[in-house]
């Protein structure tokens, strides 16, 4: 069975009444869409409506005057032209649609097996015919064109908690659709409320319209719609159906602009050109001084400057989680060259806390909110941070303040103590063993313990720990540590921000 996740793109097109009732007519425009977009990579479906001879009241079959009763009348096919065109789609390789406007008709998408039921805006809120296709194996997309937000969410809960596979259109009800009616921004409405669900659009603008299939495309929609017909002696269009030739333009236009977008959902490669065209504008590292060997670079001892030449270090390179220390002897003005330098890596440290810091959180079930500030402090540098140190996960910081302080097996937290803070510990995950003014106290799970300002305290843990500290405002500078090296240490904090959910993704 078709997953609607899987066709990305799925291009919809949308035969409703154009077949005119005419079986000859339907067949002709399966086939010349068949041509039209022959050889293009994309999910491709034909479309059909069907309404059983109860959707109409028999006292109103025939009226002439109501132009949509009309017009569904004089269109019909019967059960046998409904199947041919049925089969005509499955073997010109479409995907078969159908939209059933009745229980009744639900019960033909069943016994033809379409591919996917097709929900159309003006049933969008109607329960009973919902209910029955929610019954069906049949995957489902539904238009949203006059449905309210609230409307919406009731239907998206409704197929969620039955398992379907269904997907949600972004649709204009006019017929056609005016360029300032569109409102395409509701795409990424959409797609931000209902995170899982795949978004697509359904139009009804002016078939030379090729400018709104690239914003639906830009604001993430992966599926869409287009009404389309074929002019003839005997039958013309209105005016929101596009021609195979339109509905040709219309797919190379798609084409196009998905080569425009490129990648999603990461980050792209850089080509050669970019890379060099970028690389020549970097400053390169440049020694100040004659620089002996064993020397680390800093920028007390190198300046910055163009040009760069291959093999240089530059600018873009320097980081306080690498190092650099010279291999040979380097003289003054001469750029510092990469072979002449070896080279100690401390990234690598950071991403390592930051997968252990997702592990832990996911074992414990503590929520963290959706993102989140943290410090990473490490007292003695952060290839030592394994020995000593902590993650402080800022959740709170006005008057008064919560944090979460995380430590793995095994670390120490040095003495310190705060000239203006009161805080208190509530261990929510773990063990800690806290010394208070050099008097131990052991806490596990649910325990909580208070420290005064000036109090002078230390703590360590042997499985690993979560604690909520509830204290007065976090203000920078207010820990005084009782060994002088760590309060001269301006690098002992790294600052992040993480979005727990995406981490290890």
């Amino acid at each position: 069975m078709l997953i609607l996740k899987t066709l990305k793109p799925l291009f919809i097109f949308e035969m409703a009444n154009n077949h005119m009732g005419d079986v000859e007519q339907g067949i002709r425009i399966i086939r010349e869409l068949k041509s039209a977009v022959q050889g293009i990579n994309f999910h491709f479906s034909v479309k059909l409506q069907h309404r059983d001879q109860t959707f109409i009241h028999p006292e109103h079959v025939q009226r002439k005057d109501h132009k949509l009763i009309k017009r569904f009348v004089e269109t019909k096919l019967n059960y046998n032209d409904f199947k041919r065109l049925k089969d005509e789609i499955q073997n010109n390789g479409f995907i078969s649609m159908c939209t059933p406007w009745d229980e009744q008709s639900v019960d033909l998408m069943e016994e033809l097996d379409f591919d996917i039921i097709k929900i159309a805006s003006c049933s969008f809120g109607d329960w009973p015919l919902i209910e029955r296709i929610v019954k069906t194996n049949k995957p489902v997309i539904a238009s949203t064109a006059g449905a309210k937000l609230d409307t919406i969410d009731q239907v998206v809960s409704f197929f969620k908690h039955r398992n379907k596979d269904f997907a949600i259109m972004h649709c204009v009800g006019e017929y056609p659709c005016e360029r300032d009616h569109l409102e395409l921004n509701q795409i990424s409405l959409l797609r931000t409320r209902y995170l899982d669900v795949p978004v697509g659009f359904s139009t009804h603008e002016d078939p030379e319209n090729f400018d709104s299939i690239r914003v639906a495309i830009a604001q993430g929609a992966t599926i869409f719609e287009k009404h389309v017909g074929v002019r003839s002696e005997k039958y013309d269009l209105n005016k929101y159906s596009a021609t195979p030739l339109q509905a040709k333009k219309w797919i190379e236009t798609s084409l196009d602009t998905y080569t425009m977008c490129g990648v999603h959902g990461q980050r792209k490669d850089f080509s050669e050109k970019e890379t060099y065209d970028l690389r020549i504008l970097f400053r390169g590292v440049y020694a100040r001084q004659d620089l002996e060997k064993g020397e680390k670079i800093s920028l007390s001892n190198v300046f910055l400057a163009m040009p760069n030449i291959d093999g240089q270090l530059v600018a873009n390179q320097l980081s306080k989680y690498t190092e650099y220390y010279t291999s040979a002897r380097i003289k003054a003005n001469s750029p510092v060259m990469i072979n002449d330098l070896q080279i100690k890596e401390l990234r690598g440290y950071v991403k390592s806390i930051v997968t252990d810091l997702s592990l832990m959180i996911k074992k414990s079930q503590v929520v963290l909110p959706p993102y989140v500030d943290i410090e990473i402090s490490h007292h003695y540098g952060i290839d030592r941070f394994s020995e000593f140190g902590g993650i402080l996960v800022n959740i709170i910081n006005r008057a008064y303040s919560k944090m979460l302080v995380i430590m793995f097996a095994g670390q120490s937290y040095p003495r310190h103590y705060h000239v203006k803070k009161d805080e208190s510990y509530h261990i929510l995950h773990g063990d800690l063993e806290v010394e208070i003014d050099h008097e131990k106290r052991f806490l596990t799970k649910g325990e909580v313990i208070s420290i005064n300002q000036g109090q002078s305290h230390s703590f360590k843990t042997s499985t690993g720990v979560i604690i909520e500290e509830i204290a007065t405002s976090y203000i920078q500078g207010d820990s005084i540590y009782e060994d002088p090296s760590i309060n001269k240490n301006t690098n002992r904090k790294t600052l992040l921000t993480i979005w727990p959910e995406l981490i290890g993704e």
